[in-house]
């Protein structure tokens, strides 16, 4: 589990194809890892293979490669990085799995004083679990839903996510891996079940 605060910011240091997808040299200020230790980069969760004191390795399988926006990944590219959250941590941010959604668009981005506004646009299958003043995770970072309209929503970045995550190089255009809130996806798959049960329930009485 990772709480969406941003411990670091990474760069890819190579890329290495395989035979069930690709190996990324991460370069990373986040000290010597552990050998098998889960980390999300840039929202994926990812399993540390090799590990240096400024450097590690991960595999990216076909699968994660088809889901998020690392396939695109070119050497010298920016990542955001978060080490799996600990029993006993603060949680600042929102609890996630590292597990993507889906791959939202960025459609406008406009100076907020020292802030910026930006909408993004979401899958359409995603947008039901988009709540205003809920929590979204783009690209590994916690943010808070200002609006929702639609396949559409707002949020607000304030200057210290600019300066310590890879989204204050945001533009219009821009790919980034989403995760909904685990709440939400979850209560949704309750409501649909409750309700698939209903139905069920109300022929068999009109059978009977």
């Amino acid at each position: 589990m990772f709480t969406g605060l941003v411990a670091a910011v990474g760069r890819i240091a190579a890329t290495e194809r395989r035979a069930l997808g690709t190996r990324l040299q991460i370069a990373a200020a986040l000290g010597a890892l552990d050998i098998g230790e889960s980390i999300c980069v840039s929202g994926a969760c990812l399993t540390v293979v090799t590990r240096t004191d400024d450097a590690f390795s991960a595999e990216v399988t076909r699968e994660t490669l088809e889901r998020t926006t690392l396939g695109r990944l070119s050497t010298g590219d920016s990542v955001n990085l978060e080490r799996a959250a600990a029993l006993g941590d603060r949680l600042g941010g929102h609890l996630l799995t590292g597990h993507v959604d889906g791959i939202a668009r960025v459609t406008r981005v406009e100076p907020a004083g020292d802030a910026r506004d930006v909408e993004v646009e979401v899958p359409a299958e995603l947008a039901r679990f988009i709540a205003e003043k809920g929590s979204i995770a783009l690209d590994g970072v916690s943010l808070t839903v200002n609006w929702v309209e639609g396949v559409r929503f707002g949020v607000m970045l304030i200057p210290h996510t600019l300066a310590v995550t890879t989204l204050g190089a945001l533009a219009s255009g821009r790919e980034l891996n989403l995760e909904v809130d685990l709440v939400a996806r979850y209560v949704a798959r309750l409501l649909d079940a409750e309700g698939v049960s209903r139905v069920r329930t109300s022929a068999v009485g009109k059978l009977g």
